[in-house]
């Protein structure tokens, strides 16, 4: 008998209160919808309710889930909601879920590959479904990551590690680096910079185009500009699925610049990636084979609950002297033979992610995944021709994947009122409880977006929102 003031849960125990949770999970999924997408709590009132201190002696199960119920559930904001489009949708499917619950039993920390066997080689087996099913070339190198900042971190440790100047070992010393990327890139791409010592000042944004893309002349130019300043150009992002805007920058131009100066390309399609698996997308990804790294998130449009970065790059081994650091204690008999994931990144413990996303494409299949994708591209189509058609509203950028971004522009209101109206739009949509957006600026220009990227969101759920902005612009146009 052990005597610890309380052992582990006993497996009928487990068994009892797992039904619950599994049920509870289910219940969940089966009707998100009666849950406000965004919470109504205000901030700090969690923190009220819990006690100051951890418990002294230990409590049932059965009071900790009522407060899950109680006290948790109110504080949550739904992202596995079919109404919330929000930044980029995502969706915690079935498969991953479970997948999810068998990586948390087993608890692996698959940092060598004698640590995590199957963690390992399974990571190595689904990074290559993915990368075909993407259609990349057979030479690009997979590693999970656990989101596209870490990913991106990587490529520009990689890519500074490829100018072969002894950076790792002496630091950047004198060296000008000088990073370009869009004026829509993720700002992962400046904290990158900032992290690894680069500073602000060595990321140069390139202008954009009327539809927000890349301006590859800005860039050659940026780039001769620098040399002759002094500066070391070493890398460029391009983004195929701008965060703002989803906007695709023109790869293939920017790829042959990159060749013409020695520069690493690395490619940002966190958010539109999965839509390389659409024989009619693939012009959108066009130059993307010929990038040094690429990162793809399919837990933002590929059904598997976050987190999970899909980060490629051409180069492992460069990946891997920028980071690899193994004491003795580390070493195994099979490190001549097996890939150990823990070279190729900033973590040394790394949790067992390629179960669920093996499960997700198990289940779904890749033909099951491409229709859900193309569902999704329709339904931002179809809203976005609603917008279009309605002179109360301004479509304010293309619509390449399933983010439209647009703004109420009623008759004759001035232009100097209209941030504030579509601010004041945007809190009255959120508070209505069905639907979750969010917002970005486009030169200036206060812009609302909708994000359809959820396996549950149906035409039903972007006609509910749609019909909620025009009453709500409705509402507030009246003195």
């Amino acid at each position: 008998m052990s005597d610890l003031p309380r052992p582990d849960m006993t497996p009928e125990e487990f068994r009892i209160h797992g039904h619950r949770v599994i049920d509870w999970i289910a219940d969940y999924m089966a009707n998100p919808e009666r849950y406000p997408v965004l919470s109504r709590i205000q901030p700090g009132d969690l923190r009220a309710a819990l006690p100051a201190h951890a418990p002294e002696h230990p409590e049932s199960f059965e009071s900790m889930f009522a407060d899950f119920e109680k006290l948790v559930v109110p504080g949550i904001t739904h992202w596995n909601h079919p109404g919330f489009m929000a930044y980029f949708a995502i969706t915690g499917s079935g498969p991953g879920i479970l997948g999810e619950l068998l990586s948390g039993a087993l608890n692996i920390n698959a940092m060598l590959w004698r640590t995590g066997p199957a963690a390992t080689e399974l990571e190595e087996v689904v990074m290559g479904w993915l990368r075909e099913m993407l259609g990349l070339p057979s030479e690009f190198f997979g590693v999970v990551m656990d989101t596209a900042s870490i990913s991106t971190l990587c490529a520009v440790a990689e890519a500074r590690e490829n100018l072969g100047l002894g950076i790792r070992e002496k630091g950047t010393g004198a060296a000008r680096l000088r990073l370009y990327t869009s004026e829509h890139a993720h700002s992962s791409v400046e904290k990158a910079a900032i992290i690894l010592g680069l500073g602000q000042e060595s990321v140069r944004m390139i202008p954009s185009d009327a539809e927000f893309r890349m301006i590859p002349a800005e860039l050659a130019r940026a780039v001769a500009e620098d040399k002759a300043a002094g500066w070391l150009p070493f890398m460029v992002v391009a983004t195929i699925g701008t965060t703002s805007t989803t906007s695709v920058d023109p790869v293939a131009a920017i790829a042959d610049i990159a060749a013409a100066n020695k520069l690493w390309l690395h490619v940002d399609a966190a958010y539109a990636g999965p839509a390389a698996s659409l024989p009619e997308m693939r012009p959108k990804f066009a130059g993307w084979e010929r990038a040094d790294s690429i990162v793809t998130n399919p837990h933002k449009w590929m059904l598997t609950p976050f987190d999970f970065s899909a980060f490629y790059t051409r180069h492992p081994a460069k990946l891997r002297a920028a980071f690899s650091l193994v004491p003795e204690y580390l070493r195994t008999a099979e490190d001549a033979s097996a890939r150990n994931y823990m070279d190729y990144g900033v973590q040394l413990g790394r949790r067992f992610r390629a179960l669920k996303l093996w499960f997700v494409l198990r289940y779904f299949g890749q033909e099951g995944i491409r229709q859900i994708l193309r569902k999704h591209i329709a339904l931002a189509q179809m809203f976005a021709s609603w917008v279009d058609a309605d002179p109360n509203f301004e479509r304010l950028a293309p619509v390449p994947f399933s983010v439209v971004c647009f703004r109420a522009k009623p008759q004759g209101m001035p232009e100097a009122e209209l941030e504030k109206f579509n601010s004041s739009l945007l809190d009255a949509v959120n508070a209505d409880g069905r639907a979750f957006i969010s917002h970005t600026k486009l030169k200036g220009v206060y812009t609302l977006r909708v994000a359809i990227g959820h396996l549950r969101t149906e035409e039903s759920h972007i006609r509910a929102v749609w019909e909620l902005l025009q009453a709500q612009t409705n509402a507030l146009s009246k003195p």
